[in-house]
């Protein structure tokens, strides 16, 4: 075979007591609080963590009273800093808050008023991505790189491997011949653990409990492996480096097998296109897979501040489209209302949903409802007129 015919593909994944993860669930878990009681909530919350310290900042608009420090506590114990041995100990590290109200211009861009709808919260280009590759409608390398970190945070907190520590992280690279997925040729594993376990325990216990189980029949004789490569990894999360909401995007949507919008999710409410909008372009792009009218789908919406109507939809079906894509487009548009009110009804998104999506990606995870498949007979039959 060619070598132009076979290519391979990495994606990563991060444990949620990853540093960068640590401050994407603060900053939900920060905006779930105020959205319990305040579903009109607005906020963009930002959150920084080092050594000993965590600092939130941003702007909000809520009704509903936050205790910023228990909240930040509470998600860090429930990670796993839950005293001095796990490094970043949530009873005794600092924590700084600097959020203020949002500003009165941005406010009027998006409030609804006599004759105007509700504007997007922002310019910007959103990108949404499905393919049938997986059950998840997700590309492979970022669904086992995900599971991977998943599983290593499942053992440590049910103890089968009860020395590990919350900071670890995951890298896949899948060989595709043909656009099909063959196998795994390389595995890298990082996982934070305690100094008394040896780093030949830590290695044997990954393999045989975490990477053979979760790749299975992709792993083969060729396959390179590499755990806790540079030596022991016994200091982690934000005592060994910093962490910054925002910082994983990559991570959070398809692992760089398609294409990113410009800005990150964590910490921004559904008025914010950079999230909702995004939903909205996954919930369309996995509805057209799973109706049948393409393999894989990546769509672009975009929108300017204050304007309602995306100023742009575009489609790309990288040749696996069963009809025209002209026909996809018409289809999408016939079909879908991407107004940002109509996309937040639509998908609910004024509940306390988002701390969940702070940790293992924001797509292929059936519990969220821009995942849904509900509108495969409406394309189908629009298709059929």
């Amino acid at each position: 075979m060619s070598e132009n015919k076979i290519k391979l593909i990495t994606s990563e994944s991060v444990t949620e007591g990853h540093p960068d993860k640590i401050c994407d669930q603060i900053s939900d878990g920060i905006l779930d609080a105020m959205l319990s009681s305040d579903p009109e909530s607005r906020a963009a919350v930002e959150c920084f963590c080092t050594n000993g310290l965590v600092v939130v900042g941003g702007e909000v608009s809520t009704k509903n009273y936050i205790n910023i420090d228990s909240t930040v506590r509470q998600i860090l114990k429930n990670i796993g800093y839950d005293g001095p041995d796990s490094g970043f100990d949530c009873d005794s590290v600092g924590i700084m808050s600097a959020l203020h109200e949002q500003s009165r211009e941005i406010a009027q861009g998006v409030d609804e008023g006599e004759g105007k709808e509700q504007g997007a919260g922002d310019q910007g280009l959103m990108y949404g991505y499905a393919d049938n590759e997986t059950a998840e409608f997700m590309p492979l390398p970022i669904t086992l790189a995900h599971k991977l970190t998943q599983r290593l945070s499942e053992f440590r907190k049910n103890g089968k491997l009860s020395y590990l520590r919350p900071d670890g992280k995951s890298q896949v690279t899948v060989e595709y011949h043909e656009d099909k997925a063959k196998r795994v040729e390389t595995v890298v594993i990082a996982a934070c653990h305690h100094p008394e376990k040896s780093l030949e325990t830590v290695r044997k216990d990954i393999l045989e409990q975490v990477i053979k189980p979760v790749l299975g029949e992709l792993l083969d004789d060729k396959t390179k492996v590499y755990i806790n490569a540079t030596g022991a990894f016994t200091i982690g999360g934000p005592t060994a480096d910093t962490g910054l909401t925002g910082r994983k995007i990559i991570v959070d949507t398809y692992g760089g097998f398609a294409r990113h919008g410009g800005g990150c999710f964590s910490g921004k409410d559904a008025s914010k296109v950079d999230r909702s909008g995004a939903y909205m372009a996954r919930y369309v792009a996995k509805n057209i897979v799973a109706a049948g009218l393409a393999d894989r789908c990546e769509l672009q919406v975009a929108y300017a501040i204050g304007i309602s109507e995306p100023v742009g939809i575009y489609v790309e079906t990288f040749g696996t489209n069963k009809i025209a894509e002209d026909l996809i487009l018409k289809a999408i548009k016939e079909n879908f209302d991407f107004r940002p009110k109509a996309i937040v009804e639509k998908l609910s998104l004024k509940r306390a949903i988002y701390l969940p999506t702070a940790a293992y990606g924001h797509f292929g995870r059936p519990e969220f409802s821009w995942e849904k498949t509900d509108k495969i007979e409406d394309l189908q039959a629009y298709l059929e007129k």
